[in-house]
């Protein structure tokens, strides 16, 4: 499954075939365990998240909750997406050396783990990532990054006009 339509995450788990159910229900039941205080779990984009609420930060750049962590049962394997090592390079640094300690190999894109099996995610790691970044401080880290990209979006509308205006001819 890519993407499920389920409006809950016990829909979400009771779509998936019992191997898969397992896989998901034991990585989601890490994230939850070391999740920190503020976070939601919901269903959003087709699969599980955590994320900050809307109560919490209600103007995001496209009006949904800010995402934390995500975890789908993909067609061949599951993804696991975590804004703290794409935020956070001492997250990021912590959960490489996490994975190479138990002997694990790493398969990550600029957020998202990906994995075939229970077995090949270090479960302990991926808690300890999840643990590592307080509401507050991820709020903050974003909050530090919306600013600078709204400003260049203004910039680069503004820019155009200003170039044509200066190459007008006198009349």
């Amino acid at each position: 499954m890519v993407s499920s339509k389920a409006a809950t995450v016990d829909a979400y788990l009771r779509e998936l075939p019992d191997d898969r159910r397992a896989v998901v229900a034991a990585v989601r039941a890490v994230v939850n365990k070391h999740l920190p205080k503020g976070y939601v779990e919901a269903m959003r984009w087709g699969m599980i998240t955590w994320e900050v609420p809307l109560s919490v930060v209600p103007d995001t750049y496209n009006g949904q909750p800010l995402a934390y962590a995500a975890l789908a049962a993909q067609k061949n394997s599951y993804s696991l997406y975590l804004m703290g090592p794409y935020a956070f390079p001492d997250v990021l640094t912590a959960l490489q050396d996490g994975f190479a300690a138990a002997e694990k190999r790493l398969d990550m894109g600029k957020s998202c783990v990906r994995f075939k099996s229970l077995e090949a995610l270090p479960l302990p790691v991926i808690g300890k990532a999840i643990a590592s970044i307080p509401l507050k401080t991820f709020v903050a880290a974003t909050a530090r990054v919306a600013p600078a990209k709204a400003s260049a979006a203004t910039s680069r509308r503004a820019a155009p006009s200003a170039t044509r205006s200066s190459r007008r001819r006198p009349s």
